[in-house]
């Protein structure tokens, strides 16, 4: 069964997530925080992580730069999850090398296409 890391500071978000992708049949784990997201990943060595850009103390660039630095979990797919359509915000992403993010609110059939699609590649 592949592992999905949820880093979601918004519990209704996160709650929501984690249902959906236990429904399709993933192992889900959320953290509410990067920090906490950052130990798990080292833990649990999940097949994904979904993160949401925008968080207090530590935001999503920020456990994308440690994820990334990080022996044990640098090689882990990474997806953002962004509210932001910002220009700014969307260059950002494509700058650290990230082709595809996901926009929050989303359609649950992309969603769940975008999760099998970057699992299989």
């Amino acid at each position: 069964m592949e592992k999905i890391l949820i880093i979601e500071d918004e519990s209704f978000i996160r709650d929501n997530l984690l249902e959906l992708l236990e429904m399709e049949g993933f192992d889900a784990i959320g953290a509410d925080n990067g920090k906490i997201g950052i130990e798990l990943a080292k833990e649990y060595q999940p097949n994904l992580i979904l993160c949401d850009v925008m968080m207090p103390e530590l935001d999503g660039y920020g456990v994308f730069e440690q994820i990334r630095g990080n022996h044990v979990t640098a090689n882990i797919p990474f997806l953002f999850l962004t509210a932001s359509a910002d220009t700014g915000n969307l260059q950002k992403i494509k700058d650290l090398g990230m082709t595809e993010y996901i926009l929050k609110p989303f359609n649950v059939e992309n969603f769940l296409e975008t999760i099998r699609n970057y699992l299989t590649d």
